[in-house]
């Protein structure tokens, strides 16, 4: 791999430019799938932070997708050969809420590409840089980091522990996640990666007790655990992705709301930390 990180830096730079027209109607497949029958989905409506990820969609054609369910190596993504791809993080920056019903522009550029070898073998980090922009308003500021990692030991199902009860002022949301509901967000967001619908996928080629929870879905529902709770808007949110989730037993969301800041995190039925996130409040 060392004599391939030229190519792979070369990358740095790259940029695309991705333009959506922000349907109200995919909002409100988005509220369905989330059970949310109070945010406004309608023409003109603010869309909530982190819904940017429903829209400004990968276009691969059916024959342009791996094995996996991802599309291909290349393009504006570098060509990693490691098999297994996370989106493992991303920090945010709300400057001003997109508007369904206009059209609004998203900006990539490949930030940075590191590669690094860790316990579990070589891992490759790409750091990647977006801002959405509409009616020539800075909107949303956006940097991810896509996570690719050569094959690891088969993950063992987590023991289920009981709850503790929930400390006084936290916020606290029990989800059960399910083929139905992972499916759907797979399909909101066009996202074909098997280890979210196909179980036997999951389990034989990747190694994993059951279906995947998606990171990106998990972060939606912290932050609407905050809708739920505050009033205030939410100006930065940042989450760092820990450990899988899956579709064998509920997971937990808590908020640890502090003045202005918010200590979010999602607990698997172990108990033990899936994603965290930070927010600041407006």
């Amino acid at each position: 791999m060392t004599d391939a990180v030229p190519d792979f830096r070369a990358w740095i730079g790259r940029t695309e430019v991705v333009h959506d027209s922000l349907s109200a109607e995919q909002s409100r497949r988005a509220a369905a799938t989330l059970d949310d029958e109070l945010t406004a989905v309608d023409a003109g409506s603010a869309l909530p932070p982190l819904w940017q990820w429903f829209y400004f969609l990968p276009h691969a054609l059916q024959s342009g997708l791996d094995v996996d369910g991802h599309p291909q190596r290349g393009g504006f993504l570098p060509p990693i050969p490691f098999p297994r791809r996370m989106f493992a993080g991303s920090r945010m920056r709300f400057h001003r809420a997109l508007t369904l019903g206009q059209p609004a522009t998203r900006h990539g550029e490949i930030r940075d590409v590191v590669l690094k070898t860790g316990r579990s073998g070589s891992l490759a980090f790409v750091t990647v840089a977006y801002r959405f922009v509409q009616n020539d308003l800075l909107c949303i500021e956006e940097e991810q980091d896509i996570v690719y990692r050569e094959p690891g030991a088969p993950v063992a199902a987590p023991e289920t522990r009981p709850v503790p009860a929930t400390a006084p002022g936290e916020w606290h949301r029990t989800i059960t996640p399910d083929a139905r509901l992972l499916f759907r967000f797979s399909a909101l967001t066009f996202n074909a990666h098997r280890i979210h619908y196909d179980r036997p996928y999951a389990a034989i080629d990747e190694g994993y007790p059951g279906l995947v929870v998606h990171g990106p879905l998990t972060a939606i529902l912290l932050a609407d655990l905050v809708r739920r709770h505050s009033a205030r808007p939410i100006n930065t949110f940042a989450f760092r992705g820990l450990a899988p989730l899956f579709d064998l037993a509920p997971f937990h969301l808590i908020g640890r709301p502090d003045g202005g800041t918010v200590a979010l995190e999602a607990i698997g039925p172990d108990l033990k930390s899936a994603l965290s996130a930070q927010v600041e409040l407006g």
